[in-house]
């Protein structure tokens, strides 16, 4: 842990940055963008056992009274509609198409989502609630099927 990080006394030159807890957005959809990516591991829990979780910044609500949700995305194939959610909004993935994860396309990506709040400890934060395919998204080519033919 860094110094910066520790419940400290300020001495009369320390510098200090922290302008104070992110603004609260209200539930809704909101445009975002991913600020960072890094790999990570979810140590297991009663709903899911132990897996790799990408650990995504996500700004949200654009760079004016926005905020940035730390958000989880869990590789497990209990949580694999949430991927393809995730996917699809970024426009990385079609309706319905399979699809191999490509990491290095998510810093920088943009999408919209749809987000709530969640107490915990008695702090209020927003958090992601589901990723929205794009209105425009095309459709994944159903294998064996052509429309118009016979």
């Amino acid at each position: 842990m860094t110094e910066e990080n520790i419940d400290r006394e300020f001495g009369w030159d320390d510098e200090i940055k922290n302008d104070g807890p992110p603004s609260l957005l209200p539930p809704g959809e909101y445009a975002f963008t991913v600020k960072s990516f890094e790999r990570g591991r979810h140590n297991g829990s009663t709903n899911l056992p132990s897996c790799n979780m990408a650990i995504l910044m996500v700004k949200v609500g654009g760079d004016v009274g926005g905020t940035t949700i730390k958000h989880r995305l869990f590789l497990h194939s209990k949580t694999e509609g949430f991927l393809c959610q995730f996917f699809k909004s970024i426009g990385a993935r079609k309706h319905g198409e399979r699809l191999r994860m490509d990491w290095n396309t998510v810093p920088g990506a943009t999408g919209r989502c749809k987000i709530g709040t969640r107490k915990f400890a008695d702090k209020e934060y927003n958090e992601i609630k589901s990723f929205i395919e794009p209105k425009d998204a095309p459709q994944a080519a159903s294998a064996g099927f052509t429309p118009g033919a016979f």
